[in-house]
């Protein structure tokens, strides 16, 4: 039964999405996604274990072997996202019991649950894969039921949202499939091993260069790298919390671990910093992304909306470490993966237990709340100080590394911008901690308290991460670094 985890991890939460919509009464569907999610955690964490070694695991499915069948492919760097996925989605699951309850119309939660599940299914499927159409198959899978859940927002501007996302990410999976039909046209295959070693006597040709161009801009449209963000913030602000909280923990982070994969496993190392000037063009993007939406942020008056930019400039210190080509750089970027996913999953948990008590997210909603609403909004604290990078929570170890990093190269400025922009997270995250807790409620406004436990627990957990991966870190931070050795290694 094990052998057949890497088809299970995608197959089940793929037959669970219709399951859904069959069994669509009552409470069915969404006990089908949480366990559909909790035995895709199960499964992640036991492939996880048995590639901790520095073992890779080949699954051929159908018994076709590569390069002529789709191969699954697993490593540590996938494995660790397989993890940190089927880990969000079940984190956020319970609390889409009554999150989702209050947010969207009774008569639509069953196809809610099998759209997450067919977003599940794409994210774990780009994940695992080995080859590099069915990275896009698994794209559209993922990207399609996004769409649709972002529109489900009880907001009138989820819609226009779900449509500027669509356009987008229509364009980004079209770049993406053009690079891929270029790769092919000129090595006959598409197994992503089988590519990596055919591509290296054709780093010359023109036809290769593109590829890598297409392929490139697709994946940084997909994972919202500023500039290509624009969907990015109106599609967290209004589409439901749930929705928001694991696209924001998970969409972006698998984008990123496409364009490691890629960059590193498929075109190589040597391709993408020697002979493409790649690090020059990411450091460039990304320490835009981390300046400027550090400071749109701060004048951000809806605080999910505050949080998307936030995610904007941290996409940035991902792409930053990944533009280092060194292998401190990449573990900081592979942990920042993690930690960031595991933060902002707890922040914007924590919006979605303000909108199920306030109705609304906006900074004048947040007046008194630190009072009325002490257990979630010291959860924010908590959460927001991650996101900045105090000691002993998770932020800080990816900042950390992130530094050392940049003293590696010599690049000093790069890590004064680095502690610079933890400061703009200071001001953004205490604009909301200062109307909180030293603003009082207005005096007509409603009596609020803490919202149910089914809602606090999942915020809880994801927010008491934030604190267990600051200190104990063989987990987030020793697979990252063996990840980032086996990707330096070509491996």
């Amino acid at each position: 039964m094990i052998a057949q985890f890497p088809a299970l991890q995608v197959v089940i939460p793929l037959l669970g999405a219709p399951l859904c919509i069959i069994l669509r009464r009552g409470a069915l569907p969404w006990l089908i996604a949480l366990l559909v999610s909790w035995a895709a955690l199960a499964m992640a964490a036991t492939l996880l274990s048995q590639v901790a070694d520095g073992e890779i695991i080949s699954y051929a499915l159908g018994g076709w072997l590569a390069p002529l069948g789709i191969e699954y492919r697993i490593d540590t760097l996938n494995a660790f996202m397989l993890l940190l996925v089927a880990g969000t989605s079940s984190a956020v699951l319970p609390f889409a019991y009554k999150s989702v309850a209050k947010e969207i119309p009774q008569d639509r939660h069953y196809l809610f649950y099998s759209g997450f599940l067919l977003m599940l299914t794409g994210l774990l499927g780009m994940a695992i894969t080995g080859d590099a159409f069915n990275v896009f198959v698994f794209i559209e899978i993922s990207s399609l039921s996004s769409y649709a859940m972002i529109a489900m927002g009880r907001d009138r501007r989820a819609l226009s949202a779900a449509f500027t996302y669509l356009v987008m990410g229509t364009v980004g999976a079209t770049f993406f499939l053009i690079g891929v039909g270029l790769i092919y046209a000129v090595t006959g295959t598409l197994n992503m091993a089988d590519l990596a070693e055919r591509l290296p006597p054709l780093y010359q040709s023109r036809t290769v260069l593109a590829a890598f161009a297409f392929i490139s801009v697709g994946i940084l449209l997909k994972l919202a790298l500023f500039p290509l963000h624009l969907w990015l913030p109106n599609a967290y602000t209004y589409a439901p919390s749930v929705v928001t909280a694991f696209l924001a923990a998970t969409a972006t982070k698998v984008a990123i671990y496409l364009l490691l994969r890629f960059g590193y496993t498929v075109f190589g190392a040597e391709f993408v910093f020697n002979i493409v000037p790649a690090s020059e063009v990411l450091l460039t993007l990304a320490l835009a992304g981390v300046i400027i939406a550090s400071f749109v942020a701060i004048f951000q008056s809806d605080v999910k909306r505050l949080l998307a930019y936030s995610s904007v400039a941290q996409i940035g210190y991902i792409i930053l470490g990944i533009s280092y080509a060194n292998v401190t750089g990449l573990t900081a970027s592979i942990v920042h993966i993690f930690n960031h996913a595991v933060t902002k999953g707890a922040l914007f948990l924590v919006m979605g237990c303000v909108a199920y008590a306030a109705g609304a997210c906006r900074l004048e909603s947040f007046a008194g709340l630190g009072k009325r609403m002490p257990l979630t909004m010291a959860a924010f604290v908590i959460a927001g100080l991650s996101l900045i990078g105090v000691p002993l929570t998770a932020g800080f170890i990816s900042k950390w590394y992130l530094v050392l990093g940049a003293m590696e190269k010599g690049w000093w400025p790069v890590a004064a911008v680095i502690l610079a922009t933890s400061l703009l997270a200071a001001v953004y995250v205490w604009r909301v901690v200062e109307i909180a807790y030293f603003r009082d409620a207005p005096a007509d406004a409603p009596p609020l308290s803490d919202p149910p436990l089914a809602l606090l627990v999942p915020t809880w957990v994801l927010t008491g991460a934030c604190v267990y991966f600051g200190i104990e870190t063989s987990l987030s931070l020793g697979f990252a670094e063996q990840a980032a050795i086996q990707l330096m290694g070509g491996g």
